[in-house]
């Protein structure tokens, strides 16, 4: 499978080039199998995406529905990406409908995700299912999954600065290619947003007519000692604390939980609600590795954690979960980013927070900002910084600092799918 993905991704490269036209053709040229889905929850926003798929997943199968997904990017394999019926495509069946949709093109100029996504629908169309969870590669408007005419549902989760060189320069630019997700007497979801983006999202929900169903307007969510509280016109729901770590997945586990209300032809239980919230699962999303060769070379008195998040929204958010996660222990950090993310932006939030950061360059990636640049970066905001060669020379470096705490690997997905990949290898 993965020298048939090398190979697609010469034929097509991983570039950006948003726009609908190649897909539309490929989609006609394969008739059209984003016609013939199960209902779609159709998932925009700058972050959060991926764990209101996670967390919609989870309650909807506790409730017994059969659930396909698509998310971007993948971790380890390119099988995460399609999930159908809650498990990833198998080699076979993947190799079958890329052949499928490569033939359909025709040698026509199309973009790794545009043809990607056309093997998703594909799947999808073919094998049973109750619900599709299909979240956007980048923006909306012109994202290769702009093309379903009419979800049962569409979600945006909080927008913020990201993608800017494709997406615009201001918040309100980039809230209109969110919003082009909304479609005409489709009902909207929305997470909490800054004024600005508000604005945008409610002007365009007017135009279309589409009934939005807004953070803190239309329902809100709390933690409390016991668990969280969801409030909606509907009533008010205590319920476990979400499996996902981080003060933010409390916000994703709350649009999760407005979606199920919204989501029209499902029935679901409170003890379904509660079930799939605490069976949840998201990797590299503040997730704690408790075995393998990095988390065996730090040793017992110290935890090794795991997030894949990279702009300056997601460097909060965990800087936010920083005291209840790890109060009182000395936080280490080893960093790893691309060059199309500010990396003083992401670090700003945690510099504060942490003893000191570890910088490395992402193996493998051509866009990898080279450790002693984000060393550099570090410095700028008073963080002790060291350049190393990799993670587990980061790792050893910290493991013999005499104060043991928290170390935590960021700045990237591409950075977090690599040490998943080694932790499974036990290498």
């Amino acid at each position: 499978m993965d020298t048939i993905l090398a190979r697609l991704s010469r034929l097509h490269p991983k570039l950006i080039d948003l726009s609908l036209g190649r897909v539309q053709a490929l989609l006609a040229a394969l008739d059209n199998p984003e016609r013939r889905l199960p209902p779609v929850v159709h998932i925009a926003g700058t972050n959060g995406k991926g764990s209101l798929v996670a967390f919609l997943r989870a309650i909807l199968e506790a409730a017994g529905y059969r659930v396909h997904a698509y998310t971007s990017p993948h971790l380890v394999r390119f099988n995460e990406r399609i999930l159908l019926a809650g498990r990833p495509i198998a080699d076979d069946r993947l190799a079958a409908l890329i052949g499928e949709a490569e033939a359909a093109n025709a040698d026509r100029p199309i973009t790794f995700f545009e043809i990607t996504t056309a093997v998703a629908f594909m799947a999808f169309a073919r094998v049973p299912a109750d619900v599709v969870l299909l979240e956007t590669g980048l923006g909306g408007r012109l994202d290769a999954t702009n093309l379903i005419d009419r979800p049962a549902l569409t979600a945006i989760t909080p927008v913020s600065l990201d993608h800017q060189q494709y997406l615009g320069d201001t918040l309100a630019e980039i809230a209109a290619e969110k919003a082009a997700i909304l479609k005409p007497g489709v009902a909207g979801v929305i997470g909490a947003q800054p004024d600005e983006v508000d604005a945008v999202i409610g002007s365009a929900a007017t135009r279309l007519g589409v009934t939005l169903h807004r953070a803190g307007a239309d329902w809100s969510v709390r933690a409390d000692a016991d668990g969280m509280v969801f409030d909606s016109p509907l009533g008010s729901r205590r319920l476990p604390r979400p499996a996902l770590a981080g003060p933010h997945q409390i916000d994703n586990a709350g649009m999760a939980l407005a979606c199920v209300e919204r989501l029209d032809g499902f029935a679901v239980s409170d003890a379904a609600r509660a079930d799939g919230l605490i069976a949840a699962i998201w990797p590299a999303r503040l997730q704690r590795l408790d075995a393998g060769p990095l988390a065996d070379r730090l040793g017992a008195a110290w935890e090794l954690w795991l997030d894949g998040g990279h702009n300056a929204a997601a460097g909060a958010a965990l800087a936010a979960a920083v005291p209840t996660l790890w109060p009182g222990r000395p936080l280490y950090l080893i960093l790893g980013m691309l060059n199309t993310k500010p990396p003083r932006d992401f670090l700003a939030p945690l510099a504060p927070l942490a003893r000191a950061v570890w910088t490395v360059a992402i193996p493998g990636e051509a866009n990898a900002i080279p450790a002693q640049d984000l060393a550099a970066a570090a410095r700028t905001l008073d963080l002790e910084a060291h350049p190393a060669a990799g993670v587990g020379e980061a790792v050893a470096a910290i493991a013999a600092r005499p104060d043991p705490g928290a170390v935590l690997i960021c700045g990237s997905l591409y950075l977090a799918g690599g040490v998943l990949a080694t932790e499974d290898r036990g290498a």
